[in-house]
């Protein structure tokens, strides 16, 4: 399982939240298998985002995708953008 780790701030969490349920890059169609949002509880106005795919091409192509988009909405629904793909190489749950 590959995930794409997207973590970066945002103004307003309540419109970032909008934007991110309209799926302008269509998740599902894009490979992503579950999604997880986080927040800091320290931290309102921050995100982190992970998306799930089973395999790397996908998560680079929607890596590609996102930036593309990141440079027609910074500054207003988000703010500098950090992002890593990385394999899951260990799940345990109790």
């Amino acid at each position: 399982m590959y995930i794409l780790r997207i973590e970066h701030p945002v103004p307003d969490f309540d419109a970032w939240k909008n934007a991110f349920d309209s799926d302008p890059v269509g998740r599902e169609k894009s490979g992503v298998r579950r999604y997880r949002v986080l927040r800091p509880t320290d931290d309102s106005h921050y995100v982190m985002i992970d998306l799930e795919f089973e395999n790397l091409n996908q998560a680079e192509e929607m890596l590609a995708n996102l930036r593309a988009l990141w440079g027609r909405v910074q500054g207003t629904v988000m703010m500098n953008p950090q992002a890593r793909i990385v394999e899951a190489v260990e799940t345990k749950e109790y």
